[in-house]
């Protein structure tokens, strides 16, 4: 039985369209994450996901997964799409709720990310890939491996959650939670409070060793800074997107081979990882030094030199 529930992922080809006739109005411009082609495609099931795609089009499918918190896209990719566009045909969607794709206000769940992922996987790469996906959509990728293997030929997770001793709050108490972020004005009130310069270049200076890039803040900035961009980060925020014991609920029943690319973590705890890794011979762990949680920008190279290796083993 799948571990999927909610909506029906479509198994035919969704519409299509240029993300760039997709009139939007926004209060900070919003700039194209990547120097590649953006388009948008959308299932009977899903509304509209924008994403990017670059690199030779006979190139072996790559799809860069960006993570969760409260300003997410494209962009946190960047790193990866550069290297391995030269090489790869790389796909970079922008998950529900986030960059260009919809962030109207709804449920947003791990189901619904992992049926996103599973439909651009369907309906737009169309091939088996090497997925890569960075912190807590490593848990929705890997919720999508377990109900269709044939569309990963490999899973890397950079600084996955689900791997921490912590237990996560209840559901009643994310309900709760979420319910006050959205109380009129004091939800919206704690999001602008988050999402300005300071809070931005603060969260990320607790998950670099050096300094943060400049433009790292600046696209936090605009990217949170338009119409809906405090919905999908509310349920988050609430704990609403993790998936409870997810190393045993979810990565212990992945068949696929996964690579796992982590250090130190403000954020993240990897207290159970040692010992899954050592029991499960489809999994591999590279310590990646010294980072803090976004390896792929602060060791490119380390990086890139770990999936090289990874994927020649896989053949």
């Amino acid at each position: 039985m799948s571990v999927l529930t909610g909506a029906r992922v479509d198994d035919g080809f969704g519409q299509h369209r240029r993300g760039d006739e997709a009139p939007m109005r926004r209060q900070v411009e919003l700039p194209e994450a990547l120097e590649a082609t953006r388009d948008c495609f959308a299932t009977s099931h899903l509304k509209e996901i924008s994403y990017y795609v670059g690199g030779p089009e006979d190139g072996p499918p790559l799809v860069l997964l960006h993570s969760i918190n409260a300003a997410p896209s494209a962009f946190e990719m960047k790193p990866l799409y550069d290297h391995y566009c030269a090489t790869h045909r790389v796909y970079v969607p922008e998950l529900p709720g986030f960059g260009f794709s919809d962030r109207s206000d709804r449920p947003y769940s791990p189901e619904l990310y992992a049926n996103a992922i599973i439909a651009f996987l369907t309906n737009v790469v169309q091939k088996p890939a090497q997925v890569i996906a960075f912190s807590l959509s490593s848990e929705f990728a890997a919720r999508a491996a377990l109900s269709a293997s044939e569309r990963f030929l490999s899973l890397t997770l950079l600084s996955p959650t689900g791997f921490s001793a912590r237990k996560l709050p209840s559901g009643g108490v994310g309900r709760a939670m979420h319910g006050v972020f959205t109380l009129p004005g004091l939800g919206q009130g704690l999001y602008q409070l988050l999402t300005k310069r300071p809070s931005i270049r603060y969260f990320l200076q607790r998950s670099y060793v050096g300094e943060p890039p400049e433009v790292m803040v600046d696209y936090a900035y605009a990217t949170s800074h338009q119409p809906g961009a405090r919905h999908a980060p509310y349920r988050f925020l609430a704990g609403q997107l993790f998936t409870r014991d997810a190393s045993e609920t979810l990565y212990d029943k992945v068949e696929v081979p996964v690579l796992v690319l982590y250090d130190r973590d403000a954020n993240v705890g990897f207290d159970l990882l040692p010992a899954f890794v050592a029991n499960h011979a489809n999994w591999t762990a590279v310590r990646i030094e010294p980072t803090l949680g976004i390896p792929h920008w602060e060791r490119t190279a380390d990086c890139v030199a770990a999936l090289d290796a990874f994927w020649a083993e896989q053949g």
